[in-house]
């Protein structure tokens, strides 16, 4: 469909050498998007980027890592470079996870998680939108959340913080970047299987949560396209500062 066409458009996903990530970068390419693989492993982002353009997309491969801002910005300055333009699209998808019970933890482990999957998200989403906002470009940054942020599971407190936080963060750069016409969603997965959780889904506790989604079963990666594609493209126009849940009906279901 026409709104949701991404021609001409420039995405750029982090964390695009993980499942989740490679799956939103075919998706956008897909939809006509010029794809920017971001990640640390760059061997990995060069192999993506050979399969999306041996299917007829285009893609750029650079390295970034979230938790470091002079990578941050040595990536943006790239696609300038090398697209001639900001992204246009930008997916904070980086995330990871050190799971134990909080009186157990780490602090840094709790640092850890902290620097990438909240304080990641700022220094990108601050990069991109400060690039859009000099090329007096409208945008969408869409920072990928979790279910965990609204129904926490043991051990993952830094996680379920971590993303928490995010969900609210996105409220408020919403607030602050509408008159820019860059838009913010966030978009919440529910149990999906990734490097993160693949041992836990595959447990027997892992099974037990599986009986309580109300659809019985885990996701398909492919089952988040039509929600990215909606928040990335003109068929979410007037959408910002929201949260789209993915999730087989897991937080409507009872405990």
């Amino acid at each position: 469909m026409e709104l949701f066409d991404l021609t001409g458009k420039t995405a750029l996903i982090t964390g695009a050498s993980g499942g989740l990530g490679g799956s939103f970068a075919r998706g956008l390419s897909e939809a006509g998007a010029t794809v920017v693989l971001a990640a640390r492993r760059l061997e990995k982002l060069e192999a993506l980027a050979g399969e999306i353009k041996s299917a007829g997309g285009k893609a750029l491969a650079v390295s970034m890592d979230v938790t470091d801002p002079a990578s941050v910005e040595a990536a943006f300055k790239t696609v300038q470079d090398e697209l001639g333009g900001p992204a246009d699209i930008i997916v904070n998808n980086s995330g990871i996870s050190r799971d134990n019970w909080f009186t157990q933890m780490t602090e840094e482990d709790w640092r850890a998680v902290m620097d990438c999957n909240l304080d990641g998200v700022w220094r990108v989403a601050k990069a991109g939108a400060n690039a859009l906002m000099e090329a007096g470009k409208p945008g969408s940054i869409i920072n990928i959340a979790s279910i965990t942020a609204k129904r926490p599971q043991y051990t993952i407190a830094a996680y379920a913080a971590s993303k928490a936080a995010v969900e609210h963060f996105t409220r408020v750069m919403a607030l602050e970047l509408a008159r820019y016409g860059i838009r913010a969603n966030a978009l919440a997965p529910g149990y999906f299987k990734t490097d993160i959780n693949d041992e836990f889904l595959e447990s027997e506790p892992g099974d037990k949560m599986r009986k309580r989604i109300p659809m019985r079963r885990f996701g398909d990666h492919k089952e988040l396209t039509g929600a990215l594609l909606l928040l990335a493209s003109d068929a979410g126009s007037y959408m910002t500062g929201t949260t789209i849940a993915v999730d087989g009906g897991h937080l409507v279901s009872t405990l």
